[in-house]
């Protein structure tokens, strides 16, 4: 048996599950607005920017949507 005190594991471990839900979130809806401005014209440049994302994931969620480069 030992004596180390988990309530500070415990409280990092709950942050983690409720910082990561609430990236998963941000992730459904941040996806279809890079759709969208692929859609409307906007450089990959530009949407990797403003997104934060890096060039080959936006490929990746505009090939997913049905996007190919060059569209």
């Amino acid at each position: 048996m030992n004596d180390y005190d988990l309530s500070r594991l415990a409280e990092l471990g709950e942050r983690h599950a409720r910082e990561r839900a609430a990236l998963e979130k941000t992730r459904a809806e941040l996806a279809p607005e890079v759709v969208a401005a692929a859609q409307a014209g906007v450089k990959q440049g530009d949407i990797v920017k403003a997104s934060g994302y890096t060039r080959e994931r936006v490929r990746q969620i505009c090939r997913a949507a049905g996007i190919e480069p060059g569209e």
